[in-house]
């Protein structure tokens, strides 16, 4: 199946199975490694991508079923100009293995969309389904109210 897909703003023509799941579409079609194979159930978190700025398990979205424009951890920000997310992780040091990151990242992003001022409890509960096996939540946790004043302030 002949499919155009929107990815970080680039159209790709992909020719693939439409029960494809999205995930392996974003890493063995287009090479974008950052989303990453946690589980395969949608149980972890660590495949999140944004489908039209909505948080998703891309293991469990096939090609078919992808409804609009897909933003990977790769399209949240530049080298050069980091997404406030991002450098927020950085100063607040959350990575350890790292594995989970994006993931959490990217589902952090959909919760900073909607709740520009989210509390403890809003994070914990927009978080729950991202697990962290090293146990970084308090710094998650910190790094998503660094990044929301960061958003805020401009």
């Amino acid at each position: 199946m002949a499919t155009t897909l929107t990815v970080n703003g680039t159209a790709h023509l992909v020719e693939l199975p439409g029960d494809m799941p999205l995930l392996w579409v974003l890493r063995d079609a287009l090479g974008l490694t950052g989303t990453k194979y946690g589980c395969g159930v949608a149980a972890c978190g660590a495949c999140t991508v944004q489908i039209e700025g909505q948080a998703v398990r891309s293991c469990q979205v096939a090609l078919s079923d992808v409804w609009g424009p897909v933003t990977t951890i790769e399209g949240l920000g530049t080298p050069a100009a980091l997404h406030a997310l991002q450098q927020a992780w950085i100063d607040h040091q959350v990575a350890q293995c790292g594995y989970c990151q994006s993931g959490q990242i990217m589902q952090a992003a959909d919760l900073l969309a909607v709740t520009p001022a989210p509390t403890d409890a809003d994070i914990d509960a927009a978080m729950a389904g991202n697990l962290c096996r090293c146990g970084t939540y308090p710094r998650i946790r910190a790094a998503v109210h660094a990044a929301a004043v960061a958003l805020r302030e401009g």
